[in-house]
């Protein structure tokens, strides 16, 4: 009797095996599967690019915010180069009044100013006869405005 109750539940064992090794896959795909919803989930929504303008007028620069999310000006940085040639003194942003540059900024570049730079808004700063090199009829001028150390926009504009 003992020998027949042996070769009753010796292919239990098998089985028993078998559905314990199909749930535990069942449940870890369950759980990475989750993981996976919950990361997409949380995942920020990308925001239109920044789109902003430049123009040149003498030595006067003003950047326009065309379009895409505001700008936390207390995060910018603004690198100037013309004809190629990174100016001599770059401007802080924001200040009111810094080496280099006439004082008084206008719109979001002044210290004064809201440091939300939204769509519509023009920020505008002149540059100083210390600073060289000098915008002259001709010259090349290049902005470069980064979020921390994030490009955020590259701007082009000969002067006429």
């Amino acid at each position: 009797m003992f020998r027949q109750f042996q070769h009753a539940t010796r292919g239990t064992s098998i089985l028993v095996g078998s559905v314990l090794l199909v749930g535990l896959v069942v449940v870890v795909a369950g759980v990475v599967g989750a993981a996976a919803f919950d990361v997409a989930e949380s995942s920020p929504t990308p925001t239109r690019p920044t789109a902003l303008s430049l123009s040149v007028s003498g030595e006067t620069l003003s950047i326009t915010h065309e379009g895409g999310a505001p700008l936390d000006v207390q995060t910018l940085s603004v690198r100037i180069s013309v004809d190629g040639e990174s100016l001599a003194y770059q401007p802080p942003v924001p200040f009111f009044s810094a080496r280099g540059f006439r004082p008084g900024p206008t719109g979001p570049f002044n210290a004064a100013a809201d440091s939300r730079w939204t769509v519509g808004e023009r920020a505008s700063l002149e540059l100083a006869g210390t600073n060289d090199p000098d915008i002259t009829t001709g010259s090349s001028v290049v902005v470069r405005v980064y979020d921390d150390e994030t490009p955020v926009a590259v701007l082009r504009a000969t002067v006429s």
